[in-house]
């Protein structure tokens, strides 16, 4: 499983030939450093609707002629923007031609906000994904605040990889991030929603530094940087 992390909580996974993309917010994100034109998927995965998430999805989807996973509203809101879609839900999963997907609860919100019309669209339930490629499994926790079931994903599932957001006001912070992923119990823990606005402006490394003391392997991942697991 090779991973490539597109700043905030954009994470990019491929195996053969196969990629795919969660949560591609590029465009407006200072912190990465592709353009959405530069982005090769045969998936994308949407964790909710909010703007930092939802991102450059429809251009990347239909550039490449890609398919967006995401929970049933926000599968049928995509559908009618003109893309291919697989719906989802939580609790759900589903074995695509790369591997298997199965979607988490998160504890957050999911709207499309739509500004100029005062309006806010209901976006379907807020998500994590669970995904399984070759013999590697990555949890990308989703925008999420702390709650007790992490535990119990944490002991079902043999997690290689988890994407934790650290950055505060609109997710976790770095203290309830660190019993997020002690629950979790990944072998490699990866800090990502932070830094790309001022209200969630947080110290990576001193998060990094607080699973070690806790015998947990973390690793802070720069915009653009690849990983293989």
């Amino acid at each position: 499983m090779k991973i490539t992390y597109h700043g905030h909580s954009c994470v990019q996974v491929s195996h053969g030939e196969k990629s795919v993309i969660i949560d591609p917010f590029l465009t407006g994100n200072s912190l990465a450093k592709v353009k959405p034109e530069d982005i090769e998927v045969q998936y994308v995965l949407l964790t909710h609707a909010h703007g930092d998430h939802l991102g450059d999805t429809l251009t990347i989807a239909k550039r490449n002629n890609a398919t967006i996973v995401a929970t049933h509203e926000l599968a049928t809101y995509m559908s009618w923007q003109g893309a291919n879609v697989h719906p989802m839900n939580l609790g759900g999963a589903y074995t695509f031609d790369f591997g298997t997907v199965k979607m988490t609860q998160a504890f957050h919100s999911s709207s499309i906000v739509l500004e100029d019309e005062r309006k806010i669209i209901y976006g379907g339930m807020p998500g994590g994904f669970l995904i399984t490629m070759g013999d590697k499994t990555l949890y990308h926790l989703g925008d999420t605040g702390l709650f007790g079931d992490l535990k119990l994903i944490g002991d079902r599932n043999r997690i290689d990889v988890a994407f934790v957001p650290i950055g505060d006001n609109f997710t976790m912070g770095p203290e309830d991030a660190l019993q997020a992923s002690e629950w979790v119990g990944a072998a490699l823990t990866v800090p990502v929603h932070y830094d790309t606005f001022p209200v969630i402006k947080q110290n990576p490394e001193a998060f990094v530094r607080s699973l070690e003391g806790k015998g947990l392997k973390g690793k802070v991942m720069n915009p653009g940087e690849e990983l293989e697991i």
